[in-house]
C-alpha cells in the first residue's frame, strides 16, 4: 500500500483494568485475579500493592497534550476496589493527563459487590457511569456460567444505582449459555427493559480454550443452543430491545437516545487510547500494545519503565482494523475517510470484495457510509469481515 497513512492521532481517552474478582466465571479469559470472598480493596494487601503499581506506571507514561474525555475502568470487577482506592487512581490520572470537563467516567460493576455507601462514593468521586454484569436473570443459568451473584442481588444492586442517581446505566446480559432457551432469553430480555437501563450490551457466548467452558464443551455440542437458536436469540434481542426504544448502535449494544458509550466508540472508530494495568491494551501514536497478562511481570514491566516496543501498526493494518471495527457500528465507515487515508483504489477493491454481500443485502451503502444492514448483515459480520481479512491480507503478501 503506498498511500501515506496518519495514525498519530492525540489520545483522550483511557482504559483502567482492575482484573480481581471473587470467582471465575466459567466463560472468562481475561487476565484477572481471584481473592475469593476477600473483602474490597481497603482490606486486602493485593489490591493495594496492585494500585501502587498501576498509579506508578500511569505517573511515567508520556502525556500527548490532551485532558482524558473518557475514562473506562474494567475488569475483573472495578467494584471490588475501595473508594479511596478509585479516587487515588482518578488524581493520578488527573495529575498527570488532566480530566476534560464533563468527561465520560465508566466502572464495571458486579450485583452483589458493592452497597449504597460505596455506589455512592464513586458516584462522589466522578463516577457518571456504571455498567452492570447481570449476564443472566435466571439462578440456574448463574450457577451454569459460574457467576457469584444471585437474581436477588442483581435487583438490589439495580435498586442502589437508582437511589443514587448515576447518569448513565448499563446493563450486560449474555446469550447462548449453555441450556439456555428461548423463554429464558425473552424472559432476561423483558427483565432488563423493565430495570430502566440507558444502555444495554448483549454478547453472543463465545468457547474461549483455557476457559472452564473450554473444558466442558465445544462449540455446536449440547447444552449449548444451536445455531438456529442463537440466530433467533439475537433476532429476539433486536426485536424486543429496538421495539423498547433502543437504538442498535453497534452489533451488541444497545442505548436510548443519547445514552451510546463514549469510550467505545473510540475502539470502533479506530481513534487512540491509554491503557493501564495488567493485560490492558492500548493505541497510542500508531502503536497497538498489550501489557503483560501475569500479575508478577506486569510488575517487573512497571519496574523496568513500561517500555512500549513495539512498531507501529503498517497502513494495510490500519485499513483492516479501521474497516473490522467501524463496520460494527450501525452507521458503518466513511467512503470518503477511507479514501483520504487509503486511496480511491483501495475502496474500489473493499466495493469488489464486498459485491457478493451487496447482492445478498448484508453490506448497503446509505449517502457516503458503508455499513452492514440489521440484523442480517450484523449477523453475518464473521463471514464479510473473513472475507476482507483475506483479501487484504492476501493481496499485502
Amino acid at each position: 500500500m503506498s498511500q501515506s497513512v496518519n495514525v498519530s492521532g492525540i489520545a483522550s481517552s483511557a482504559y483502567v483494568h482492575i482484573p480481581f474478582c471473587r470467582r471465575r466465571c466459567f466463560y472468562c479469559d481475561f487476565p484477572v485475579s481471584v481473592i475469593g470472598d476477600r473483602l474490597r480493596g481497603e482490606t486486602s494487601g493485593t489490591i493495594s500493592q496492585y494500585v501502587e503499581t498501576l498509579c506508578a506506571e500511569i505517573a511515567i507514561t508520556p502525556a500527548l497534550g490532551q485532558p482524558l474525555k473518557t475514562i473506562f475502568f474494567g475488569g475483573g470487577t472495578p467494584s471490588l476496589l475501595s473508594i479511596e482506592q478509585l479516587q487515588r487512581i482518578l488524581a493520578t490520572l488527573e495529575r498527570h493527563f488532566g480530566i476534560a470537563s464533563g468527561v465520560e467516567i465508566s466502572l464495571e460493576v458486579d450485583p452483589g459487590t458493592f452497597d449504597l455507601a460505596h455506589i455512592s462514593g464513586y458516584r462522589s468521586a466522578g463516577v457518571n457511569r456504571v455498567s452492570l454484569g447481570v449476564q443472566a436473570f435466571q439462578a440456574e443459568l448463574l450457577q451454569v456460567a459460574g457467576r457469584s451473584h444471585s437474581v436477588a442481588d442483581i435487583l438490589s444492586s439495580v435498586e442502589l444505582i437508582h437511589q443514587v442517581e448515576i447518569a448513565e446505566f448499563s446493563l450486560d446480559l449474555i446469550s447462548g449459555l449453555p441450556h439456555q432457551s428461548l423463554d429464558q432469553w425473552q424472559d432476561s430480555l423483558n427483565q432488563a427493559v423493565a430495570l430502566m437501563p440507558t444502555h444495554i450490551s448483549i454478547y453472543d457466548l463465545t468457547i474461549e480454550p483455557g476457559t472452564a467452558f473450554g473444558r466442558y464443551y465445544k462449540p455446536g455440542d449440547h447444552p449449548l443452543p444451536t445455531d438456529e437458536i442463537t440466530v433467533q436469540m439475537y433476532q429476539m434481542g433486536q426485536q424486543v430491545l429496538t421495539n423498547a426504544g433502543y437504538d442498535h448502535y453497534e452489533i451488541s449494544n444497545y442505548a436510548l437516545p443519547g445514552h451510546q458509550c463514549r469510550h467505545n466508540r473510540v475502539y470502533w472508530e479506530n481513534r487512540p487510547y491509554y491503557g493501564f494495568g495488567m493485560g490492558a491494551a492500548s493505541y497510542i501514536q500508531g502503536k497497538r500494545f498489550t501489557r503483560p497478562r501475569k500479575t508478577l511481570e506486569y510488575y517487573q514491566w512497571v519496574q523496568a519503565g513500561a517500555v512500549i516496543d513495539c512498531p507501529a501498526t503498517p497502513p494495510e493494518e490500519v485499513l483492516l482494523e479501521t474497516l473490522m471495527l467501524g463496520l460494527r457500528l450501525a452507521e458503518g465507515v466513511s467512503l470518503v475517510m477511507l479514501a483520504e487515508k487509503f486511496g480511491e483504489a483501495q475502496v474500489e477493491e473493499i466495493r469488489q470484495c464486498l459485491r457478493v454481500y451487496f447482492e445478498k443485502g448484508w453490506v448497503e451503502v446509505l449517502g457516503e457510509r458503508l455499513r452492514l444492514s440489521d440484523p442480517q448483515g450484523f449477523l453475518f459480520s464473521n463471514v464479510v469481515l473473513a472475507d476482507l481479512f483475506n483479501r487484504f491480507t492476501l493481496t499485502q503478501c
